[in-house]
């Protein structure tokens, strides 16, 4: 399939809200691929605190690794997260985001953005942060959709009942798309 034809759906929202389970139990039921969260590998082969520069390279690897997904996409490429999560990260962790960021956003958009809520509990890993700012977080990845004007839905609810909210929205936003 030509990489304009593909639909970009990207799994956003706050740390441990389910969005890398989500994401395969979409590429599995449409049939596609999905990309993996860049920072994830990235982070885990740190010795330290991320820096400025590691935001930069997670920035330019995500990139990276959707553009060497998007040829493998059956109709719909599913990305579990986007680089906007460096831009939320440097803005909180550093004061400002990355010009490349910046200057990128506006022209590194995705069809549909599935905005995971904050409903699940809080599952511990090394490389997650911070548990008691999920609402401000929620609040953050709220405000950077509307800036963007994009196409997003909230998807709530526990395993199944998320996978289900998440199908319906893809299948209603595939219906509008087609006509």
């Amino acid at each position: 399939m030509d990489s304009q034809e593909v639909i970009k759906i990207a799994v956003v929202g706050p740390e441990s809200t389910g969005k890398s389970t989500l994401s395969e139990q979409l590429a599995a039921h449409y049939r596609t691929v999905w990309v993996p969260e860049y920072s994830r590998e990235y982070c885990s082969r740190l010795t330290g605190d991320c820096t400025w520069e590691d935001e930069i390279n997670i920035f330019y690897g995500q990139l990276e690794l959707e553009k060497r997904w998007l040829p493998r996409a059956n109709k719909l490429l599913i990305c579990d997260t986007t680089f906007i999560t460096v831009k939320v990260w440097s803005e909180h962790v550093f004061g400002r985001a990355p010009q490349q960021v910046l200057d990128e956003l506006p022209r590194h958009l995705y069809d549909l953005y599935l905005l995971m809520d904050i409903d699940l509990p809080w599952q511990d890993d090394p490389l997650r942060n911070f548990p008691g700012l999920r609402a401000h977080f929620m609040n953050v990845w709220e405000s950077e959709l509307r800036q963007l004007n994009a196409s997003y839905q909230l998807i709530s609810g526990l395993e199944e009942q998320r996978f289900q909210a998440a199908v319906q929205t893809i299948d209603r936003f595939l219906e509008q798309y087609d006509k």
